[in-house]
Parts: C-alpha cells; structure tokens; sequence
C-alpha cells in the first residue's frame, strides 16, 4: 500500500496509563468495522470480492478518519477484503502516525467469516434454514457449507491481534480493521466469555471497539464506541483512566 506521512496534529493526543496496574506491559488495539456497502444488513457478503464502500460509508469512514486525526498510531492493520481496505486507507489519508510514514498491513486471518455457500444470500432467506438458529443461539456449534466454523474464525482473529501485540510491542496503540463478527468474537475473548454469548456485543458500521491487552488481562476501554468517545478515553492529558 502507498504510504501516507502524518497530518498536522489539532488534538495533542496522549498514551494513558491504567490505573492501579503499576508497570503493566500495555498494548492498545483500535477495533474499527468497515463502513457501510450496499449490501450490509441485506445480504451476506463474505469474502464477495469487489465489494466497496458506499456512499454512505465513505462518509462514515471520513468522519471517523477526522474523529482520529493525529492519532500516535504505531500501526493500521485491515482484512485485505475493499470495504476495510477503504476504511482504513481513509484513516491513513486522514492523518495518523507516530512521527513516521505508515503503511497499510494487510492481514487475512482479520477477514471476513467464510460463509461458503451461504455466501451472497440474502439474510431473510437464510432465516429460513435450519443452521440459521444454530447460528444465532450455538453459534460455538455452527459450521457454514463449504465454509469455516465461527470457532475457527474467534481462533484466528484473537491470533492476528496477539501476534500484533507481540509484533508491536509494549506501550504500541494500532487499528485493526476487521467485519462485525471478528470483531464480536476478539470481544467476546477479551470479555473471558463464551463464543454462544458473542451475539449480545455489537459492533456497528464504522464502530470503534477499543481493547488494552496487559500482561494480566485485556480491558475493554469501548465497546461500539465512536471516533469522538475515543478521544475522551485516549485523549486525556493526565493519562487517568478514571
């Protein structure tokens, strides 16, 4: 990908620290979903390739670009699939970096589930089939035709995210642009919870989810959050927490 240098920084922005986890070895992650398609809540889209940013989303992805301007990010990671692809290359355009030019890094275990045959169907005929509700209330249980397991999916996107954390290293802040269901299942591990319970989180078009990964425990900072509630958790100049 082209590389884009840093913007001039409206917003002096600031590496909290956690209270009461003196010394803990933090790395911060930035969990953004891809804006809007013509097809988001229609259809399931998958690995459809040529599958872009629509008007609607292009504007999500600016605003939230905007919201992150000057962001210190060490890294912006994103499924290799055009919607992530044209969210995050909007992040970059926007303006973020830590002193240095940054890259996209392209990552496909951040990729979309592989749906298989269920592919390009739309949501309301899918209702109809039997692995439909095994989806919905075992998701655990439920392996797609032709495709992947959620569970295989929850194992390979925690991966990607802890093999950026060691990448990356201690005190690092990055994006990583991934689809609603990856996102719902790096939570849900954050969260210590069971893949079943995974469809109580949300993580809407263009949300961000924000995780710290110490050497003890994640911390869910924001859950389906904006680019504006970011900047109250990750903004303040006395680094607190609270």
């Amino acid at each position: 990908m082209r590389e884009h240098t840093r913007a001039a920084r409206p917003v002096k922005w600031a590496r909290p620290r956690i209270t009461g986890y003196d010394d803990a070895i933090v790395t911060t992650v930035i969990l953004v979903r891809h804006g809007l398609t013509a097809e988001t809540g229609s259809t399931l889209s998958g690995w459809t390739p040529g599958l872009h940013l629509d008007a609607r989303g292009r504007t999500q992805a600016a605003a939230l670009a905007k919201a992150l301007r000057g962001m210190p990010l060490n890294a912006l990671v994103s499924s290799p699939l055009e919607r992530c692809v044209e969210t995050a290359s909007a992040l970059l355009e926007g303006g973020t970096g830590n002193g240095h030019p940054l890259g996209l890094e392209l990552d496909e275990r951040l990729g979309e589930v592989r749906y298989g045959e269920w592919t390009g169907r739309s949501l309301r005929d899918l209702a109809k089939e039997p692995l439909w509700k095994v989806v919905q209330a075992h998701p655990s249980a439920a392996v797609f035709p032709a495709g992947e397991s959620l569970r295989d999916v929850q194992a390979r996107a925690v991966a990607a995210i802890r093999d950026w954390n060691v990448r990356l290293g201690p005190d690092a802040v990055y994006v990583a642009c991934s689809h609603g269901d990856p996102i719902r299942a790096i939570a849900a591990d954050a969260l210590g919870v069971h893949l079943d319970q995974f469809h109580r989180l949300a993580a809407e078009p263009c949300s961000v989810t924000v995780i710290r990964y110490t050497d003890l425990r994640p911390v869910i900072l924001l859950l389906n959050g904006t680019g504006a509630e970011i900047g109250d958790r990750l903004a303040r100049h006395d680094g607190s927490l609270n």
